[in-house]
């Protein structure tokens, strides 16, 4: 069968299987970005944006996506242009073996186009159908809160210091009367 559909602003078209999954029809045609963790989707590795809403690939039928918008992780950046959210989480060292990233990026970009400014109940509660079995989970949280703070169009310290303010240099505490 075809399978008509927007695929990171694309319209495309593919052949798939009726047992086909979604992330099956995207691995097929090249888009790895998401990964096959479980295949009963617990872990979240394989998470896109359908529709804008994030979405386990590896249940959802592929002719379930017919006429959709899809979003992988291929859309977001390049490795020398990375989005906001990518670029957060490098510099926040929340990635170890990376398995997990582009499905927790994924989700992370969903949480932040319906919140811009969440809080950290509200950034676990988010991510928490994404497993990682890395990490601790606190560098993920540091890189959605910086992530946030990014897509508000703020500077941003990739060395964990604080943003310079107003053009002060190093930190920007000076303005506040701080020595920095």
């Amino acid at each position: 069968m075809e399978i008509d559909l927007t695929l990171n602003e694309d319209d495309v078209t593919f052949e798939a299987a009726r047992s086909d999954t979604l992330l099956d029809v995207l691995r097929d045609n090249g888009y790895t970005g998401a990964k096959r963790g479980c295949d009963t989707g617990d872990c979240g590795f394989c998470t896109v944006l359908v529709d804008g809403e994030p979405v386990k690939s590896c249940i959802r039928p592929s002719r379930q996506v017919e006429g959709s918008d899809v979003e992988t992780i291929e859309n977001l950046g390049t490795q020398d242009d990375l989005s906001p959210v990518q670029a957060a989480f490098v510099d926040n060292a929340a990635l170890q073996c990376g398995f997990c990233i582009p499905g927790m990026i994924m989700r992370s970009k969903a949480l932040l186009e319906e919140n811009p400014d969440p809080d950290e109940a509200e950034i676990r509660d988010a991510l928490s159908e994404n497993l990682c079995r890395c990490t601790g989970y606190e560098k993920i949280i540091d890189a959605v809160r910086d992530a946030s703070t990014r897509l508000d169009g703020e500077a941003v310290a990739a060395d964990g210091g604080c943003p310079p303010a107003d053009g002060a240099p190093g930190c920007g505490c000076r303005e506040e009367g701080f020595d920095g």
